[in-house]
């Protein structure tokens, strides 16, 4: 099965009402993504006039690029892994700070065949990190592999959006 970049749930609506909301707010984002492993910033950078949001995105799927290259501490992923809340906080930050952006995005989880350190396959953690706040929600999706990261990413686009409008309400 190939992936189609049309698709509503990658580069669709969301992504293109993120891009326009950015750009009318004169602001930028960056992600630091590991169980989707750059979808999200795929789905931003697939709308076009992205260039003018989005600053980067660092894809760290293996842990130890978690801290090299995104600034996840080393004590805060010995005590509680790659998929844990304050790791998708530190990617968010790193995220932001590391890419030069207004906001940050973290994304670690489990998409499965199998649970990861005690975590169930659909677990996600999204961090977001923005001007004056930083939050994590903890997300259980469902499904194979790649709805677990194109939801993943769907709710990322959703969540963003909320922030950027300070319209903010738990999943």
């Amino acid at each position: 099965m190939g992936v189609v970049m049309t698709d509503p749930l990658i580069a669709g609506a969301p992504a293109a009402e993120l891009v326009r909301a950015l750009a009318a707010a004169g602001q930028t984002v960056a992600t630091a993504e590991s169980l989707t492993a750059g979808l999200l910033a795929a789905a931003i950078a697939g709308v076009p006039g992205a260039s003018v949001v989005l600053r980067g995105g660092l894809v760290v799927y293996a842990t130890d690029l978690k801290h090299t290259l995104a600034g996840v501490s080393d004590e805060l992923l010995a005590a509680h892994g790659p998929v844990a809340a304050g790791t998708a906080e530190q990617l968010a930050v790193g995220a932001r700070i590391r890419c030069c952006a207004d906001w940050g995005v973290g994304l670690t989880g489990v998409a499965g065949p199998d649970e990861q350190d005690g975590h169930p396959v659909g677990t996600v953690f999204l961090g977001l990190a923005g001007p004056g706040h930083t939050e994590v929600v903890r997300l259980k999706l469902h499904g194979d592999r790649w709805s677990i990261r194109i939801g993943a990413t769907h709710t990322a686009i959703r969540e963003l959006l909320r922030d950027l409008r300070g319209n903010r309400s738990s999943l």
